[in-house]
């Protein structure tokens, strides 16, 4: 199986408990379901979107505030106290920047209209493309290689590559990226 990308959606001061200690993060979406968490897998990547700061607050962020590995282990309950038991799967999250979506919008493959870009974020987990994690994280910078992302650029042995000058090297890796 291929690893998935995902964004999920929480406020910030949600996303940023779970990712409070990068090694030991988790991810809890649409307010505490399984099912959702069942989609995802160990190895996925995850990106948080926060539209607000806090749940329920119109102070808008419409941010990206943290971005990690979905670590081995299926969905498990916490009681959260007064009967309500939220599910999470456990995450290593990767140092990065929180970041605005508003300059990446017009750069994302899932925006099927700039008009309504909103949209699928209303499901709270939705999986995305190579290119457009890779964007995030980038914008994040975070660490590529941390995540998986990393490109390696693989010289073959013609003379064309062995004559190759630096800036050669550095637009080809540059258009595999």
């Amino acid at each position: 199986m291929s690893r998935k990308n995902w964004i999920a959606v929480a406020s910030a001061e949600h996303a940023r408990r779970g990712s409070a200690e990068p090694l030991n993060g988790f991810m809890q979406v649409c307010h505490g379901k399984c099912a959702p968490l069942q989609r995802v897998s160990p190895g996925d990547l995850v990106a948080y979107y926060a539209p607000t700061q806090r749940m329920g607050g119109g102070d808008r962020l419409q941010a990206f505030v943290s971005l990690g590995v979905v670590q081995p282990g299926a969905p498990y309950a916490l009681d959260m106290g007064d009967g309500f038991k939220a599910f999470r799967r456990d995450v290593a999250y990767v140092a990065a920047e929180e970041v605005s979506i508003l300059p990446l919008l017009e750069q994302f493959d899932f925006v099927e209209d700039p008009q309504r870009w909103g949209y699928k974020f209303r499901f709270g987990l939705f999986d995305i493309s190579d290119h457009d994690i890779r964007m995030i994280a980038r914008a994040m910078r975070a660490d590529l290689a941390a995540l998986g992302l990393e490109t390696r650029l693989r010289l073959s042995r013609t003379p064309a590559a062995q004559t190759a000058g630096a800036s050669s090297l550095r637009q080809a890796s540059l258009s595999l990226s």
